[in-house]
């Protein structure tokens, strides 16, 4: 069950998610990640995390980011099942397991080309 959003001044709360295809997108985040969709009365389609903090959209008006300049980081608790799920789903693994040691992460391509992280925090 998803908590309250947390509000403060300063906290990142949404994101545009460049797509080509946003049905496509839809099912990748899904499935790779939980994420809820909902539809807005505009009728635009519209996503929030798993924990109801950070919301955002798909948009087509926008060229994907295949080279990080901003590099969002999505939490996972099992990065090796993540990763199953993101090549499943069409993603790609753009750089593996261990390149930020200690850290336990990875960046993936979604099936569009946008670079994200992935960090490993065990609940």
């Amino acid at each position: 069950m998803a908590n309250e959003p947390q509000y403060a001044d300063g906290k990142i709360c949404y994101l545009e998610i460049p797509a080509g295809d946003i049905p496509a997108s839809v099912v990748f985040y899904q499935k790779a990640f939980g994420w809820k969709v909902r539809k807005r009365s505009s009728g635009q389609i519209a996503f929030d995390d798993t924990v109801g903090q950070v919301s955002g959209t798909w948009v087509q008006s926008r060229k994907h980011s295949n080279e990080p300049g901003i590099l969002v980081y999505i939490m996972v608790f099992d990065i090796n099942k993540t990763i199953e799920a993101i090549e499943s789903n069409g993603g790609k693994i753009v750089q593996p397991i261990g390149m930020d040691a200690p850290e336990i992460t990875a960046r993936f391509s979604d099936p569009f080309g946008n670079v994200f992280g992935i960090f490993e925090q065990k609940p």
